[in-house]
This record gives structure tokens, sequence and C-alpha cells, in this order.
């Protein structure tokens, strides 16, 4: 076994893709392929994978994902015949230009970041990634925020409930849970308003109350499970796509998102997208992954 191959773990009866990211002696670093966990296991427990779609959880996860970048596809889409708001302009439907919400994401991991930036590409969201460790979210979120003036900040990364910690209500409990805090502390210091500057906050078991009295709008997880690495990028680009006047459709949003009410929560939100006249056809800037 090699670093880099795909594998499951035996133990766990083969539930959830992996790729391997280091050995540390006889225990294996891992990497979850869809999910956001970081784990480790023993050698003896992985088994190599070489046709993921042979994996029904894979499949499921896959599909899921697919079907949740379908429905993004679509809601994007109706923006663009926001025929009621537009008639009034002009009865002749003038041609109109598009303002959506801006993202600034901070991930904690460098394939889902990447996974995340070309959905934002996808979409057209206008996007900034920044990879980073997850501890030093909060001074790069200090710096990053002032540069880039984003609507929407996403914090994500890895997380976990730390092994033999059995109050889910204590910060300690978590690996990432205080550094997630500490970010959306930084972010609040910057913009108080929640509708001014949407946060979206957490990773796999994250400590959902704890994101939220920070400040979050939506946070995960409220039921302490594993969340798809792309759940945070779809309660962003609904906050992109969602007007300014309006209110995000909160049971929507996560009713959409792979994990669900156990996995995403948040607060009522007014969205970041406007539209304006005449289209100057302005472009929408590319999304750039930044490495901190």
């Amino acid at each position: 076994m090699m670093q880099g191959d795909l594998v499951v773990r035996k133990s766990y009866g083969g539930d959830m893709l992996f790729r391997v990211a280091a050995f540390a002696g006889q225990q294996a670093v891992l990497r979850g392929m869809d999910y956001r966990l970081l784990a480790d296991a023993p050698v003896h427990d992985l088994k190599k994978v070489r046709n993921p779609d042979e994996l029904g959880g894979t499949r499921r996860a896959r599909l899921h994902a697919d079907e949740s970048i379908r429905h993004m596809n679509e809601m994007r889409n109706r923006q663009t015949g926001l025929s009621g708001y537009l008639a009034q302009l002009d009865d002749r439907r003038q041609p109109y230009f598009e303002l959506p919400g801006k993202v600034l994401h901070l991930d904690g991991d460098f394939n889902y970041l990447n996974k995340s930036m070309q959905v934002y590409r996808q979409l057209r969201v206008p996007a900034e990634g920044v990879h980073c460790h997850e501890s030093q979210m909060p001074q790069v979120l200090a710096r990053m925020l002032p540069q880039f003036h984003p609507d929407i900040v996403v914090i994500t990364g890895h997380d976990g409930v730390l092994k033999q910690k059995q109050d889910l209500q204590q910060l300690g409990s978590y690996k990432n849970s205080i550094n997630f805090v500490r970010a959306v502390d930084v972010a609040r210091e910057y913009e108080r308003s929640r509708d001014s500057l949407i946060v979206i906050a957490g990773a796999c078991q994250s400590h959902f109350e704890a994101l939220l009295h920070a400040g979050a709008n939506f946070a995960s997880s409220p039921g302490r499970i594993m969340i798809h690495a792309l759940d945070p990028v779809y309660v962003a680009v609904r906050a992109s796509f969602t007007p300014f006047r309006e209110t995000i459709n909160i049971a929507d949003v996560i009713a959409h998102t792979i994990s669900g009410k156990q996995g995403v929560g948040g607060i009522e939100t007014m969205g970041r997208y406007r539209v304006g006249v005449p289209n100057l056809k302005a472009a929408n800037p590319e999304p750039n992954v930044n490495i901190v």
C-alpha cells in the first residue's frame, strides 16, 4: 500500500472512501474523498479500492452531489429570468447585468478547496479561495477580509469529536471547532450585520451551537455527523444568488444539501444577489486559489 491509494476501512464495513495521505509507522492518515473526514487507521485494517464506483456508499454520495449541483444550476438559471422585477424597469426587458454575492472561501483541505472552486467556476460565482491550516484561519481572515471585501465567507476544513471526549457542549471536545469559532469572531469584528456579511462555518461534527453563537449565519453540524465536502459550497451559492430583498429559504437550502438537517443548520438571512441596468458586459472575475 502506498501514499495516494484509495482505500476503505474493513472494521467499518467499507462505508467511506479515503485516500492515504501519509504513514506513521503502522498507522495510515486518511482523507475522506466525499466527506470532510480526516482519520487514522491501522494499515492492516485497510483495503485497496480499484473501482470506487463499485462501492454503494460512494455511488450514493456522488449521486447526491450531482443532484445538489444540478439543483444549484437550476436555481442559478432561474435568477437570470427575474421577469417580474425587470419588467418593472422596462417593458421591453432591456438587457441587465448581474452582481451575485462574492465569496471568500477558507479551507483547511486543498483537495476540497479545489473541488469547491470548480463548482463556483461552473456556476459563475465570483469567489476567492484560500488554503490554510484551521489554526491559521483567524489571522488569515483578518488579513483577507479588508483585501477582498466579500459578501459571503466560508470557513471550513476538517473537524471532529476527539476520542474519549463525552461532553459535546465543550469546545475542547473538538479538533478544530475552537479555530472556526475564533475565525467567526474575526468576521463579526469586521462586520457585525449578519445580512451584510454572511458567514458559513464548520466541518464534520463541528460545534453547531458555538458557531451560531459566535455569529455564523449557517453552520455544521446540528447532529454532529460527517458532512459532505460540498455542503458549505451549496449554502454559499444559494446565498450568492438569492436577491438581497429576499430571505434565503433555510428549509429549502438544508433540504438540498447532501447531509440534510443533521449536517447543516442556520438562521434567517437576506440574500446578496443584485441586478443592474444597462448591461455593460462586465464579466465576473474568475475564482482564484491562494495558499497561505
